[in-house]
């Protein structure tokens, strides 16, 4: 399985109760987020988060992972701010698709990234194969490109990484293409392709090519690359979700330098959609949800964190749990880590402040 998520499971997920934290209790720093994603603060110290919004009563299409249901269309995906106390929608009018009515479970802009003033970029999911009709409808809509965001709103495609997949199939496997994570650096940007298994590289002029291929996890599953982030090494550092049923313990953390096959750096984790390194060197890990006993769903419980020592290993500390369906992660100016949460439905998204 090479989605992002299950919808069952999301399902699932967004009727279970938040449990306790192993942290302080979280603070609400942004709510009534649509299908909120990845997060990442702006060069004027705003903190800023891609919403894969509702879809809407647009055309419908089938939904890449329960074959009798639909997910409609929408320009409804937008990107959120929060500054100086005030939480408003920067960049709206991004395409979604989402299961009707509610909204849940939409492709969208899936993360944001920074570049210098003015240089906002976001990843738009798609979950298809842009050789099938399917896919050439989803084109025409938008989905499954890289653009970038102007302070006034406006946006622009910088590069079709869906396409990239269709074309070049990085990993030899089934074609199949979802951007997810981002990494804006000077001159070109980082994408992962969750569909795609594979991390490939924008450049200024818009080129797409291959930085790493992603083998598959025990089962074999497909790795399905979610969060990436720069390592105080200079490296860079990408989460696995893994595959259906998203057995716990098999997800990796993996360090990649260019030219090199990725190397295993954290494992014996799980569901992980988002990383981030803190001042000492660890590296927090954001596992998206967890079995519960009874429920046929493998991702119906709540997420966490969890913390990496420095230099990676196979043991990790929890940090937080009774994170419901949670997408995205940063550590703050101040220490503290800020995680989307409800990262699967319409309205009652959010992002939350804990003290690590």
């Amino acid at each position: 399985m090479r989605r992002f998520v299950c919808s069952a499971a999301v399902a699932a997920a967004l009727a279970t109760p938040a449990l306790g934290l192993a942290a302080s209790p979280p603070q609400a720093v942004m709510t009534g987020l649509d299908n909120p994603r990845g997060l990442a603060w702006g060069p004027e110290g705003g903190l800023y988060v891609a919403e894969a919004g509702r879809g809407g009563s647009g055309v419908c299409v089938p939904s890449p992972d329960v074959p009798t249901a639909v997910r409609c269309y929408g320009a409804t995906g937008a990107v959120s701010r929060l500054w100086h106390g005030v939480q408003e929608r920067v960049v709206t009018g991004l395409p979604s698709v989402a299961f009707p009515p509610a909204g849940a479970t939409a492709a969208g802009p899936q993360h944001v990234s920074f570049q210098g003033r003015g240089g906002l970029f976001v990843t738009i999911g798609c979950s298809c194969n842009k050789a099938t009709p399917t896919g050439a409808l989803l084109d025409s809509l938008g989905f499954g490109y890289l653009l970038k965001a102007s302070a006034s709103g406006n946006t622009k495609q910088i590069a079709d990484v869906a396409r990239y997949e269709a074309d070049a199939n990085p990993d030899g496997g089934l074609i199949d293409s979802n951007p997810y994570g981002l990494l804006a650096l000077p001159g070109h940007r980082l994408v992962t392709d969750a569909g795609g298994n594979s991390l490939v590289d924008v450049s200024a002029n818009g080129d797409v090519s291959t930085v790493a291929a992603f083998p598959k996890a025990p089962g074999p599953r497909d790795a399905v690359p979610t969060g990436i982030v720069l390592g105080p090494d200079g490296a860079y550092y990408v989460a696995t979700l893994t595959g259906a049923p998203f057995t716990p313990g098999t997800a990796s953390v993996y360090r990649v330098v260019a030219g090199q096959a990725p190397t295993l750096y954290a494992w014996n984790l799980s569901a992980l959609t988002d990383l981030a390194f803190g001042s000492d060197g660890s590296l927090y890990a954001l596992r998206f949800g967890s079995p519960i006993p009874g429920v046929p769903f493998p991702l119906a419980g709540p997420g966490a964190i969890w913390r990496v020592p420095p230099g990676g290993g196979g043991t990790s500390t929890l940090v937080a749990g009774g994170l419901s369906s949670a997408t995205g992660l940063v550590v703050g100016p101040d220490g503290a880590l800020y995680v989307s949460v409800n990262g699967s439905s319409a309205g009652n998204g959010a992002v939350w402040r804990i003290e690590p």
